[in-house]
């Protein structure tokens, strides 16, 4: 067994693991990364990017049904997984073979297999031990099961990427983000959808507001959702699924996505062993992202919070500045924007309507909901949805949600807004270019600055 002393030794390649190895490369800090699979972790390779690309084809579908209505002669004929799946991959392909250009352009070593916290900070891999001067832990998350068996009719969002058919009719047990995406997906390639979600309503995590947004626009698309019920049993059938419900409802369909959400993947690396304070499968860190150990830092999934790859990247780039020395500011977690990519998009930053008035008190908050249909680029686009903004009483605003189509373009100019505590009166002025969806800030912002336009007060 060799042993090899690094700056810094990082467990696991995501998006937290690569950006912390990149900018402490650029500090010129001797890295080494260690990875069991690709580097570039589940958002690349079994998220974020393979999914938007299969939601792109999806849109592809939506717009050619829809063509004529456009005065386009395009005929809708079928969906052609293989393709579809040849185009999604790649896309995976460039982006990893870039990535992978730049780890290999920088002072950074790629150790390829299952690496082990072995010491305080020593990583084995390999029969190597690499022991640096300080230790980043990134291993990242995966999928929840909630108990149901995984396999044959019954998959995770893993085996649906992977899938070379459009089923006829699925079960998606879970409407949060991984949920709601899929169902749209499916929906658009021709396939029979009903979402079944515990909590009252679908994406809970999000605005009440951009919930009843999207309920009404999934019945318009015609996907079905049962909520407020839990499910029971989940049985196998050989010509499809049967879910019992705990009301004693029964959904069935030829494939049952489970996505309940997805969980730390941070046992069984020696973490408990070495000492590492966790809660149930989490690591705990301070505000600066250290672990109770010296020298030892957790980023992304593993770290309690939002489960966001762009989260996971800021965070490995706040670590290796903190290591050199940089005083770098604090990752807020009430800042970082979200998009849920479904058909309407949703997107948000800051405090949900209920969080901020359990935070400053009804009496100290208002809000302003400004519908899309008076912005003339989503009558273009054909998309309804609102603007919903919350403002602390002359105040800052302290949260921002939209839904519409293309919404997360529009979470930049959001998340600057409620970053730097911006006042409704501070981006009333600015302008914004016509026509775009853009403008549907500027109008919202207009409206809750008291001086709406094209809006009725």
């Amino acid at each position: 067994m060799s042993d090899q002393n690094f700056d810094l030794v990082i467990l696991g390649s995501g998006s937290g693991g690569y950006a912390a190895a990149l900018r402490a490369a650029q500090l010129d800090m001797k890295v080494a990364l260690v990875e069991k699979d690709k580097v570039g972790g589940t958002c690349l390779h079994k998220g974020c990017i393979p999914t938007k690309a299969l939601l792109h084809s999806a849109e592809v579908a939506d717009v050619t049904k829809e063509a004529s209505h456009y005065g386009v002669n395009a005929t809708f004929q079928s969906i052609d997984m293989g393709a579809v799946n040849a185009y999604r991959d790649g896309i995976v392909d460039k982006l990893y073979k870039g990535l992978s250009g730049l780890v290999n352009q920088k002072n950074i070593t790629l150790f390829q297999g299952e690496g082990r916290l072995t010491g305080p900070k020593t990583i084995t891999v390999n029969g190597e031990n690499l022991t640096g001067k300080n230790v980043i832990l990134a291993t990242g998350s995966n999928t929840r099961t909630l108990g149901i068996e995984i396999g044959g009719r019954v998959i995770t969002s893993d085996q649906a990427l992977q899938m070379d058919f459009v089923p006829s009719r699925v079960a998606i047990l879970g409407g949060g983000v991984i949920g709601v995406e899929f169902a749209s997906i499916w929906r658009s390639f021709g396939a029979e959808v009903v979402i079944i979600e515990g909590a009252d309503r679908l994406v809970p995590n999000e605005d009440p507001a951009m919930s009843k947004g999207l309920e009404r626009a999934y019945r318009k698309r015609g996907i079905e959702f049962k909520l407020g019920n839990k499910f029971k049993t989940v049985t196998q059938l050989p010509t499809g699924v049967t879910v019992e419900l705990e009301n004693g409802d029964q959904v069935t369909a030829e494939i049952l996505l489970v996505a309940v959400g997805r969980g730390p993947n941070a046992t069984g690396f020696g973490f408990e062993e070495q000492g590492v304070a966790m809660d149930r499968g989490f690591v705990l860190t301070n505000d600066r992202l250290e672990t109770n150990l010296s020298g030892v830092y957790a980023v992304g999934d593993i770290v309690p919070g939002l489960q966001l790859a762009h989260r996971g990247f800021m965070q490995g780039i706040f670590v290796a500045e903190e290591i050199a020395g940089l005083k770098p500011i604090k990752v807020d977690e009430y800042g970082i924007p979200r998009v849920t990519y479904c058909e309407p998009e949703i997107a948000s930053v800051g405090l949900t309507e209920a969080q901020a008035k359990e935070k400053f008190g009804a009496d100290k908050v208002s809000t302003y909901e400004y519908n899309l249909a008076g912005n003339g680029k989503s009558n273009i686009l054909g998309t309804a949805g609102v603007v919903k903004l919350i403002r602390e009483i002359n105040g800052p605003v302290i949260g921002f949600h939209m839904i519409g189509s293309r919404a997360g373009e529009q979470i930049g100019e959001a998340q600057l807004i409620v970053n730097w505590e911006a006042y409704p009166e501070d981006v009333a002025p600015l302008i914004h270019a016509h026509p775009t969806m853009n403008e549907a800030i500027g109008e919202a912002h207009l409206a809750l600055a008291g001086k709406p336009l094209h809006a009725h007060a």
